[in-house]
């Protein structure tokens, strides 16, 4: 691989494009959760996927988590342990999503609207894909982010070498 791609794969300003991105669609899924996290909590339980014991539990903390990474992201403050925690929350709902198509379920993915609004955001195979196609973004800067563009180089006194 040539010196040109090796940079354009690994450039910081490209990587805060990605976070910034990855970011603000964490804290725009977060938002309707944590306004209504009853309805959130029948979105959970409709994957049939979480004990009863935990539904409410788990509706009441995920949204927290989304909004505390995507923050996280944006900022630049521990933007690869935030980008880990996106890593792992889409390859719970990478596999919430495979376990619900696998069922035939026909219902609301639950990430940007309410199991009331099933025509908003249905799950289908495009919803695996944009999935995938965030799980890889979020791979992307855990792999490559250095910290040059954010808090943590304020923070740390790293030299910027973009």
């Amino acid at each position: 691989m040539s010196q040109y791609w090796k940079r354009m794969i690994g450039s910081q300003w490209l990587l805060l494009g990605v976070r910034v991105y990855l970011g603000l669609l964490f804290i725009l899924a977060s938002w309707h959760k944590i306004m209504d996290p009853a309805t959130f909590a029948l979105d959970v339980a409709t994957y049939q996927l979480l004990p009863l014991w935990a539904i409410n539990g788990f509706a009441l903390v995920l949204p927290w988590v989304e909004l505390l990474a995507g923050a996280m992201l944006i900022l630049g403050l521990r933007a690869r342990a935030a980008a880990l925690l996106v890593l792992l929350m889409m390859l719970s709902f990478i596999l919430a999503l495979l376990w619900a198509l696998h069922l035939g379920l026909d219902m609301s993915c639950g990430c940007f609207a309410s199991q009331a609004a099933t025509t908003e955001d249905p799950i289908s195979s495009h919803t695996l894909i944009r999935d995938l196609f965030w799980f890889l973004l979020a791979l992307y800067v855990l792999t490559f982010d250095q910290a040059r563009l954010g808090l943590d180089h304020i923070f740390l006194n790293r030299k910027v070498s973009v």
